[in-house]
């Protein structure tokens, strides 16, 4: 798809105005057709929920793209032939990326690997050795540029390999992988959904954990401890229905009860990077694995958004979250005009979104 330069522009300002995610950016474009004339109504849907409403300034998007093109990056939309198959099938997929490097590297198959950064030595080891042997089969190696396990992943695949960062495109972190990034950049491929600029925090992980999932047939834990960000990593890749897979540890190590726990609740043991090869190399879009929770599925066309009349549902909403078909069956009305009011009230700073498909008023 060939995008003019404007409604470029519009795209990313849509996506920076305040309050607008991946869910509403793909709603407003269903509804309106383009980000232009959606950034036109954004005024009056925020007065329909409540609240006066101004999008992301011009000049700050000006900045950004500037911020891009001297960092030697390229923005990529969800539409465009070369953006990343199975990332857009994820639920709530970045309408938006900017990248460095081989972008063919996204299209090609790959396995996430992530684990702890407190790791240890034999763990990184064998961490590097399983990407080596996995990036020689031909699969390519994603993961988050984090220290530990994730640092040793990315060095073992080299040039097969995909950093995704939680920060801009021209911020390195943590800044002793500063070099690795740029190698990687330079050689293989580096992914921000963050504009230029952008210091990481501690919401953005879990959306860079997304990325990581959703590139991927499959993720595998190195070594983490139950608490890791890891196992976020994991349970998305399970929610998206790819495989989930880890490698097990002693029961006396606390870096690998993360791992353990894993398989216990249903990701698949793996021992070798031929277990890896097989269970991928196969994969018809049935994982083995079991370890996923149920995602709601309240789907509707794009005709039928940009048809819709709001539904009447605000009284059905409190702080506690409910999942949106809940909303769609105790008010009859259909899914789109659901969603066109959660939309309105989500403009309007009312509203809340959860995982799996819930929200909640603020």
């Amino acid at each position: 798809m060939s995008l003019s330069q404007s409604e470029a522009f519009a795209r990313i300002r849509l996506l920076r105005s305040p309050r607008i995610g991946p869910v509403s950016y793909a709603q407003l474009l269903a509804r309106f057709g383009t980000a232009e004339a959606a950034l036109e109504a954004l005024p009056d849907l925020g007065k329909k929920g409540g609240a006066s409403y101004r999008a992301a300034p011009v000049d700050r998007i000006e900045r950004e793209v500037e911020g891009v093109r001297k960092a030697g990056a390229k923005y990529l939309f969800h539409d465009q032939p070369d953006y990343p198959a199975l990332l857009g099938q994820i639920s709530g997929a970045p309408p938006i990326i900017s990248y460095r490097g081989d972008l063919s590297l996204a299209s090609k198959p790959c396995v996430a690997m992530v684990g702890a950064r407190n790791s240890s030595a034999a763990a990184v080891k064998l961490a590097r050795e399983f990407a080596s042997a996995l990036a020689g089969e031909g699969l390519t190696i994603v993961s988050g540029l984090a220290r530990g396990i994730d640092g040793a992943c990315h060095e073992g695949a080299f040039p097969r390999t995909i950093g995704v960062i939680a920060s801009g495109i021209d911020i390195a972190y943590p800044p002793q992988h500063a070099e690795l990034q740029e190698r990687i950049a330079n050689e293989g491929l580096l992914i921000a959904e963050q504009p230029p600029g952008t210091e990481p925090r501690g919401s953005h992980f879990p959306s860079r954990n997304r990325i990581i999932a959703g590139l991927a047939g499959g993720t595998l834990v190195v070594e983490a401890a139950v608490k890791s960000g890891s196992l976020i990593t994991a349970r998305l890749a399970g929610e998206a229905g790819r495989e989930v897979m880890a490698i097990p540890g002693s029961p006396l190590e606390p870096r690998s009860h993360g791992c353990n726990h894993l398989i216990r609740e249903g990701a698949v043991l793996v021992q070798s990077p031929e277990d890896v090869v097989e269970l991928l190399t196969d994969f018809d879009g049935n994982p083995r694995s079991t370890f996923r929770e149920a995602s709601q599925n309240y789907e509707y066309a794009s005709e039928e958004l940009a048809e819709a009349e709001p539904a009447d549902i605000a009284s059905l909403l409190t702080t506690a979250p409910v999942a949106v078909d809940e909303l769609i069956r105790q008010s009859g009305e259909s899914a789109a005009a659901v969603q066109l009011a959660l939309l309105e009230l989500e403009i309007a700073g009312r509203l809340e979104r959860h995982a799996a498909g819930r929200v909640s008023l603020k």
